[in-house]
């Protein structure tokens, strides 16, 4: 048998060969189950019931040489929200399996449910199920979640058309710059003697917070509504923008340009970047966990999406023939790639 390495792939591309692989759906209730940040369940009404899940492996997703147990589980519960909301839908009910070794106690459990309490409230949503197991490889949760939203409100990825907005919520990069932050104060603090060791974080609090404790963005789907606008397609940006902005363009079989100098990118984040010698540029589109709303809009409502407070209008949709681009500040032409994108045939 073949044995190909799944570093051939990439995430992206493994993920679309396994949905390949599934059977045809059995229940007619089963109205969208592959690709988009949650599937869509019919009900009774005009509403329909929208599922996500979300695992998060300690090592791969979080370090708990800095991660606070509390922040954790209230970063765990915002990933999950963010799924839903990015599908223009609303959480409502949430599970939590965690998966734990010996080294954790009862008190560090509770901690980190406190977390997750407080994000779920925040999100008016309600943790329902717990369930716990042993585990010999650290720290694992694994939620999942259900959401409701009005048939004809639903934002999948596949909806954006050729001149389209392209909007994005908040700012990109700093979760990222926070993490490289903390991620050197651990280099540092293996180097020292403990008693010795003194990180200042000074002037670093809002990358920090946006590493450590994200905010879902569930306030803009409120917003949305009040103006009377309805996405044509919308993602969450977790992988980076790059990444988010070629699943929407090959969901929706469409072309992207955005613009390099429209990138919302904050003081504390650019200077951060600064220090590392890193292009904040490539920091903005590759970062990852910004937990912000990517999305499309027609372009007559460009008025109503201008008066909405913290969106940002980064380019438009284009034919699929003229590919998916960064305009440079100088007016060059860069093709988006992400890490997450090999092939995009397998």
């Amino acid at each position: 048998m073949q044995r190909t390495e799944i570093a051939t792939l990439g995430k992206v591309a493994l993920v679309h060969r396994l949905y390949k692989l599934l059977p045809e759906r059995l229940q007619p209730t089963t109205l969208h189950a592959q690709g988009d940040d949650a599937a869509v369940l019919a009900t009774s009404s005009d509403e329909r019931l929208l599922l996500s899940n979300t695992l998060m492996l300690e090592g791969i997703h979080f370090d708990l040489t800095y991660t606070p147990l509390k922040h954790l589980g209230y970063k765990a519960i915002t990933a999950l929200c963010s799924e839903i909301y990015a599908m223009n839908g609303w959480p409502t009910q949430i599970t939590l399996s965690l998966g734990l070794s010996a080294r954790f106690s009862v008190e560090d459990v509770e901690e980190l449910l406190e977390g997750a309490i407080v994000a779920c409230q925040r999100n008016r949503a309600d943790l329902v199920k717990i369930d716990v197991t042993s585990s010999l490889t650290g720290l694992s949760l694994a939620l999942s979640g259900v959401g409701r939203a009005q048939e004809e409100a639903i934002a999948y990825r596949s909806g954006a058309r050729p001149t389209d907005l392209i909007c994005l919520t908040g700012d990109l990069g700093a979760a990222y710059m926070g993490l490289q932050l903390l991620e050197r104060e651990k280099r540092v603090f293996a180097g020292e003697e403990v008693e010795a060791y003194d990180p200042d974080f000074a002037g670093h609090e809002y990358i920090l917070e946006r590493q450590l404790r994200p905010q879902s963005r569930g306030e803009l789907i409120h917003r949305l509504a009040e103006a009377g606008l309805r996405p044509s397609a919308m993602i969450d940006v977790v992988d980076g923008l790059s990444s988010a902005l070629l699943h929407l363009a090959h969901d929706s079989g469409v072309g992207i340009r955005i613009y390099e100098d429209r990138l919302p990118i904050d003081f504390e984040t650019a200077r951060m970047a600064e220090e590392f010698n890193l292009n904040v540029s490539t920091v903005a589109l590759s970062g990852g966990e910004d937990y912000e709303l990517l999305f499309t809009l027609p372009l007559g409502m460009l008025d109503e999406a201008r008066s909405i407070d913290g969106l940002r209008i980064i380019g438009h949709v284009t034919e699929a023939s003229l590919g998916s681009c960064l305009v440079t500040r100088d007016g060059g032409e860069i093709e988006l790639r992400a890490q997450d994108w090999h092939r995009s045939d397998a």
